[in-house]
């Protein structure tokens, strides 16, 4: 059964005071993501993997097109409707600090999105953040220090912490190792594996390299100026 259905779905960008240009980043684009299912999304740089995958969350805005998750469509969500979604479906970006605050140390920057949403109470947090560290493979003498102490690896790993306290059922994987070097990609792919056998998520692993795609995902996408051209 589909946890995730794609049919579609649109996002144009229009631009040009006399004359509008349309730039078409999504054309019509439709899948689906089974419960437990990685779907890989693979293409060059430009084709549209990054808004696709944005806009499938509802980070941006769809021109057209539905988005169904768990045979809802989300595609209208608004407001507190769109922030309950939140918990269910994330995102892991290609720069984790992006969405880390540099003045933050590593136990509030992962404890902060369990008090945003009330996953816990305040006396059961320390135990969850310690819980979720744990599962990244990070020792917990790193809750204690700040983003810019910590290297590449080691903040991709408290990134996934993040989205993982708020135990979604789907994720878009987004480059999340483009910016590593080979033996820390090696094992960030493999902690996303493990995770995913032991917490059942469903993932779009969003890619430009062929290797990676393939070890990750258990169907592939290809998508050229836009559109989906091909599955295997």
């Amino acid at each position: 059964m589909a946890l995730l259905k794609v049919e579609n779905l649109r996002k144009y960008y229009y631009s040009g005071l006399f004359k509008k240009e349309v730039h078409r980043a999504v054309d019509g684009v439709s899948f689906e993501v089974e419960k437990g299912e990685t779907l890989g999304l693979v293409g060059r740089s430009g084709c549209g993997k990054s808004t696709l995958g944005r806009t499938v969350l509802r980070l941006l805005e769809p021109t057209s097109g539905r988005v169904l998750f768990d045979e809802q469509d989300i595609s209208g969500f608004k407001g507190s409707s769109l922030k309950s979604l939140g918990t269910r479906m994330q995102i892991i970006f290609q720069n984790p600090e992006s969405c880390l605050n540099p003045r933050m140390k590593v136990y509030d920057a992962v404890a902060e999105p369990l008090r945003l949403h009330r996953i816990c109470e305040r006396s059961e947090e320390r135990g969850r953040v310690r819980e979720l560290i744990e599962a990244v493979s990070l020792s917990e003498e790193l809750l204690f220090r700040y983003p810019r102490e910590l290297s590449g690896g080691q903040l991709q790993r408290v990134a996934i912490a993040r989205v993982l306290g708020m135990n979604p059922e789907f994720i878009v994987a987004d480059e999340p190792t483009s910016m590593l070097d080979p033996l820390v990609q090696a094992q960030i792919l493999s902690l996303l594996k493990n995770l995913q056998t032991e917490y059942g998520i469903s993932f779009l692993f969003i890619s430009h390299d062929m290797q990676v795609i393939e070890w990750m995902s258990d169907r592939i996408a290809f998508m050229e100026e836009g559109k989906i051209v091909g599955f295997r």
